[in-house]
């Protein structure tokens, strides 16, 4: 097939790439400025360019491009940034597609598992209603901004991710080292729900999007296993073998992190991947702890 990826250098972009090449299939990187190579789409999202007709004939589209939510405060300019790059971003690209004379037959689109908010104990499906908070907003607009690629004939699949664990970056690679030294612990409560997925396994749930027909709308994009944040302390610790006995107080993930750490690490997502069990898609890593001892 011939595949267009944008973020394609990102953490699940790079890996998705190369899994795509290694089928054989050709990639097409959608990339702010090219390198000079052949594939390479050019867009830019603040100027609203896109080279639109580089899209025509391909056979599928995968939107993974946005800004990292996980780096430094939230400021207000920060937030901007965040919601321009998913939303603008998307609206560019799917008006680009919906006025291709040949536009791809799918277009998968990265959203997140944000859209659900905290619901502490509530386990959330692809039916659940939005929640409510600065993510929940930022993902409800960006699965809209999806509608005119839909509104053309195209399967659309919404991904709702969730932490994306692998030790070459995000949140696990970030915990790596205050873990290895003994100064993990549970974040507030502990009882939150963390809910996670292998980054092999979120590069499987992609093919699997692009090649299973049924699947259009939202997707949950997480393990069926979801954990409290004291069990993933647990289990991390348990394979590091490290102890985890250095909580962070709720009040002083807020004093660091401020609004981010109410809605990335003290938010409880219990996330349930319904559709893709449906879909019969097989997981290669549903076991935290075995998942955490072949990662590392």
């Amino acid at each position: 097939m011939k595949i267009a990826v944008t973020g394609a250098t990102g953490l699940v972009g790079s890996s998705l790439v190369s899994a795509f090449e290694s089928s054989g299939h050709s990639v097409h990187r959608v990339v702010r400025s090219t390198t000079g190579t052949a594939n390479d789409i050019e867009w830019d999202i603040p100027s609203n360019t896109i080279d639109s007709e580089s899209f025509n004939g391909l056979d599928a589209v995968v939107h993974l491009a946005g800004e990292n939510i996980a780096t430094g405060r939230w400021s207000a300019a920060k937030k901007n940034r965040i919601r321009n790059s998913r939303v603008h971003g998307t609206s560019l690209l799917c008006q680009a597609l919906a006025e291709l004379t040949e536009p791809p037959r799918v277009l998968v689109a990265a959203s997140a598992i944000g859209f659900y908010g905290d619901r502490e104990d509530d386990a959330c499906d692809e039916a659940s209603d939005p929640g409510k908070g600065f993510l929940a907003e930022v993902c409800t607009a960006w699965e809209q901004a999806t509608e005119p690629a839909k509104s053309a004939g195209i399967r659309v699949v919404n991904l709702r991710i969730g932490i994306v664990l692998s030790p070459k970056g995000g949140a696990l690679k970030q915990m790596l080292l205050p873990f290895k030294l003994g100064a993990g612990g549970r974040v507030g409560s502990g009882q939150q729900y963390w809910s996670w997925i292998s980054l092999p396994d979120l590069v499987n749930v992609i093919v699997h999007c692009i090649d299973t027909q049924s699947l259009s709308g939202p997707v949950n994009a997480v393990s069926p296993v979801a954990v409290t944040n004291l069990e993933f302390t647990k289990a991390l610790g348990r394979v590091l073998r490290r102890p985890t006995i250095l909580p962070m107080p709720a009040f002083g993930a807020r004093l660091a992190l401020g609004q981010m750490a109410d809605e990335l690490l003290l938010a409880s997502t219990k996330v349930v991947p319904k559709r893709l069990r449906e879909s019969r898609y097989d997981f290669r890593h549903d076991s935290l702890e075995s998942t955490l001892h072949e990662l590392l």
